[in-house]
């Protein structure tokens, strides 16, 4: 009695590796991506393989000493135990090979079959050929081989079970049965035929469901890729279109500032208190606007490190804080960090978008209560951002960083917080969100400090 167990990277009968079948959708980004999900689904089954090959020397073991000792039937011993034996040694041989992160391919599946049934095709040989009421366990290989094999291996299995079970029709070792169990052959034969039925649909059920679910695990990773490639061109995409932007947005800024500066000069407004304040505001916003166009370049044109500044976790989160506060109109602004230990870190100017595009969003929602929490929680840093709007509706809450998610009504609107949400990720940190019952809503942003140490001693310190 044998059965085996494996997962290849391929889906039955696609080679391609296409879910859906379709060789337009099977691009050269996607294959990857598909490999990669499949190699942790390949594992676990092949994991799977190895433990139902030692359920099944169990159920030999059980089998031969049952017919051999309780039925009183004689069995070739010997050769028997052999190839119990080399399947043992298969065994510890497939335990050795595998590894975290072996990619089981439909080669190594198909091989693995090809064992189960040559083992299965020697023990019916010994035990009386097809009058075995096991000899239905090749079925089972069958139908595994349709489940996890291409379509050509899945073909091969059937023609070589189905030339086995005919050879065994034709050669095999004859069970000798006694004189008096004569008459019992036909009972022992149907009770040992319900037995092999029994254990072929136990087998399938739980093993194929183990499999569909691995594959469905593999399925979902490979969404969840496909929907990061997805968001990662977005990106790429609004980036340059930002740096374009501006680029084109220099020269206009500039030649308002002239302007300015020239009605700044001018008696005309000289004499008018209230004109030379206005002007004074709107050269303020156009050094504010040129900031952020500066700051726009700089990180489209500049890796992390080459704009990166050292500093500490306090100084930074106190000074953006300020800065954010001195720029913005709003009625109440609490800050609370509670950070004790002060370590050193590596700040750039993504990290500062970032949170003030939380902010912003935040002061949006509500322009007259925001509260700033910083506090440190192991290894990880943690910003919370509190308002008192009307919170989130349940449908962005569902799709909580993914673009165009606003609530504003703007065309375009909800870019921010998705910016927020993949520069957190590509630190290893997350963004998440949540409305409170008494009113409001609650930005939180995990950032591991690994990822912002500027020494070796702060991972240690952690």
């Amino acid at each position: 009695m044998k059965t085996g167990l494996a997962v290849d990277d391929s889906t039955s009968g696609n080679p391609s590796g296409n879910p859906s079948g379709n060789p337009s959708e099977s691009t050269p980004a996607s294959r990857p991506d598909r490999a990669l999900s499949q190699t942790g689904a390949g594992y676990q089954n092949m994991l799977q393989l190895i433990q139902l090959r030692w359920i099944a020397v169990v159920g030999q073991i059980t089998t031969i000493a049952g017919v051999n000792a309780g039925f009183g039937i004689p069995l070739p011993l010997e050769r028997m135990v052999l190839v119990l034996l080399c399947l043992v040694a298969f065994n510890f041989g497939s335990q050795l090979w595998l590894r975290p992160g072996r990619k089981v391919t439909n080669g190594a599946l198909f091989f693995a079959l090809l064992v189960d049934v040559a083992s299965l095709t020697a023990q019916l040989y010994l035990s009386g050929g097809i009058s075995n009421p096991f000899a239905l366990l090749y079925l089972l290989q069958v139908i595994l081989g349709a489940v996890l094999l291409e379509a050509w291996s899945t073909w091969t299995i059937v023609v070589i079970t189905g030339a086995c079970l005919a050879g065994l029709a034709r050669v095999s070792t004859p069970l000798q049965v006694h004189q008096e169990q004569a008459g019992q052959f036909f009972s022992l034969y149907v009770q040992g035929m319900l037995i092999c039925f029994a254990l072929n649909a136990a087998l399938l059920v739980v093993f194929i469901t183990r499999i569909n679910r691995n594959l469905r695990a593999g399925d979902a990773q490979l969404a969840d890729l496909r929907q990061h490639a997805a968001e990662e061109v977005h990106i790429v995409r609004m980036g340059l279109l930002a740096s374009g932007a501006a680029h084109e947005l220099g020269t206009p800024l500039a030649t308002l500032s002239v302007i300015l500066g020239d009605w700044r000069r001018m008696p005309e407004f000289g004499r008018n208190a209230d004109l030379l304040e206005e002007i004074t505001e709107m050269q303020n916003q156009i050094h504010r606007c040129k900031t952020i166009v500066s700051g726009i370049l700089l990180s489209a044109g500049e890796t992390r490190g080459e704009s990166s500044a050292k500093t500490t976790i306090c100084t930074y989160l106190n000074d953006i804080t300020a800065q954010w506060r001195a720029s913005r109109h709003i009625e109440v602004f609490g800050y609370d960090n509670r950070i004790d230990q002060d370590l050193p870190v590596v700040f750039d100017s993504t990290l500062k978008q970032m949170l003030w595009n939380v902010l912003d969003n935040a002061l949006e929602a509500s322009p007259a209560w925001l509260h700033m929490d910083a506090a440190r929680e192991r290894e990880l840093l943690v910003i919370s951002i509190t308002d008192a709007g009307p919170g989130f509706p349940a449908a962005m809450l569902a799709q909580f960083g993914k673009p165009y998610q606003s609530s504003k009504g703007r065309p375009g609107g909800g870019l921010g917080l998705f910016l927020s949400v993949n520069v957190a990720r590509k630190l290893g940190g997350t963004v998440t969100a949540s409305n409170r019952p008494e009113g409001g809503a609650v930005v939180r942003i995990t950032l591991p400090l690994a990822a912002i140490a500027f020494a070796p001693e702060v991972a240690h310190a952690v």
